[in-house]
């Protein structure tokens, strides 16, 4: 297994990060069967945000991700998310109960993303960007895993797909647990704290990288909650049949795999900064055209939205190999949970103004995340962060 180790950890990558969009891939049939509406689907998607930037600031404050192997860390978040995202089958006609395990869900996912980077570190430090770009490609897979799952499962009671991501996070769990952690990170039982995470904000080229990433995190995962609302009208001003939807919102979400991959094929020709650029310029134009065309051609507006999943994600793994690059090599863990849980506080802002704006304002919504792509390039420019590690 370690003579591919890329390879088995973005498997589990994949599998453990099916537990984030979990309850949106079956969203539609929430809404039938228990009157979930629009908003009430936004706060489950904004407690997993919330349970995420929390679980990253502990472990950070903490110091776990760089006092203990992140392999373990990585296979008990697993099991636990299995168990808590499982336990919502039988908690979702309770909101209350239902938000709290959403939240607990989100604690879960915070030591499978930042601790799946620190894998990809700790074995493959050479072309980090092409190699952090599988990961996140995976992660953007695992995001649209839900849908897939629904659509194969249409007819079949919404708990199954539930469950089904629930057994892959388990699976995740393991195969990261027999890899282990590579040969290239520092060994386990220093005392890093939040302060070393921070530290890193205090160099001018790491804020840069910070900045781009906090203006793609406003955009991102919007983007992603409002794809089956997306998609919806499109396929509704279609009159085709709504059984498209989660097939639909499939493709739009991994298409960003590849475009994850791409990025980190050119990456390794031209460096992880013009990439990271180009696809925050790309994201950003189509956020700022969709609204003026929103009542073109159906057709033309879902191949815009194939080519915005392309691109609003397609930056990420560029701006972690940059901030890997930029970080103090003793406290990379430490210091990419702390940018994680300052970028992913960010998305919270977005998906709360779009979703609940989506019902007066459709797709003039989405210009509420065009401050993010400006911003976040506009911080780019202000200094020239290290493209390699040092």
């Amino acid at each position: 297994m370690s003579r591919h180790p890329l390879v088995v950890i973005v498997l589990a990558q994949l599998f453990g990060t099916s537990l984030w969009f979990s309850v949106n891939g079956v969203g539609l049939s929430l809404a039938a069967d228990l009157g979930l509406t629009d908003v009430d689907l936004g706060r489950l998607t904004l407690a997993v945000q919330a349970g995420f930037i929390l679980g990253a600031l502990g472990l950070a404050a903490s110091g776990l991700t760089d006092r203990f192997r992140a392999s373990h860390l990585f296979a008990a978040a697993s099991l636990a998310g299995a168990l808590v995202n499982a336990g919502f089958v039988l908690a979702a006609p309770e909101p209350a109960l239902a938000l709290l395990l959403r939240f607990a869900t989100g604690l879960c996912l915070a030591g499978i993303y930042p601790l799946g980077m620190k894998l990809v570190i700790g074995w493959t430090p050479k072309h980090t960007g092409a190699a952090l770009a599988w990961l996140v490609g995976m992660l953007t897979l695992g995001t649209a895993l839900p849908h897939l799952l629904r659509g194969a499962t249409l007819g079949l009671p919404w708990q199954w797909p539930l469950l089904g991501a629930s057994g892959l996070a388990l699976a995740g769990g393991a195969l990261v647990l027999a890899l282990g952690d590579g040969p290239h990170l520092p060994p386990p039982g220093g005392r890093a704290r939040m302060r070393e995470g921070l530290a890193a904000l205090r160099d001018a080229r790491f804020r840069a990288v910070a900045g781009g990433y906090f203006g793609h995190c406003w955009e991102l995962y919007a983007v992603w909650t409002l794809t089956p609302f997306l998609v919806g009208r499109e396929i509704a001003r279609l009159t085709a049949s709504p059984a498209l939807i989660p097939w639909l919102a499939f493709g739009v979400i991994a298409l960003g795999a590849v475009g994850c991959v791409l990025g980190g094929r050119l990456s390794r020709r031209l460096g992880s900064l013009p990439v990271a650029r180009g696809a925050l310029v790309a994201s950003g134009l189509i956020c700022l055209v969709y609204p003026l065309l929103a009542e073109a051609s159906p057709w033309l507006l879902l191949t815009l939205l194939g080519v915005w999943g392309l691109t609003v994600i397609a930056d990420s793994p560029q701006f972690s190999a940059l901030a890997a690059a930029n970080a103090p090599r003793a406290h990379v863990g430490s210091t990419l949970a702390v940018m994680n849980a300052i970028g992913f506080s960010l998305t919270l802002p977005g998906i709360w103004l779009t979703t609940a704006l989506w019902a007066s304002q459709g797709p003039w919504a989405v210009w509420w995340l065009l401050p993010g792509p400006a911003l976040g390039l506009w911080a780019l420019r202000r200094s020239s962060p290290r493209d390699k590690p040092a």
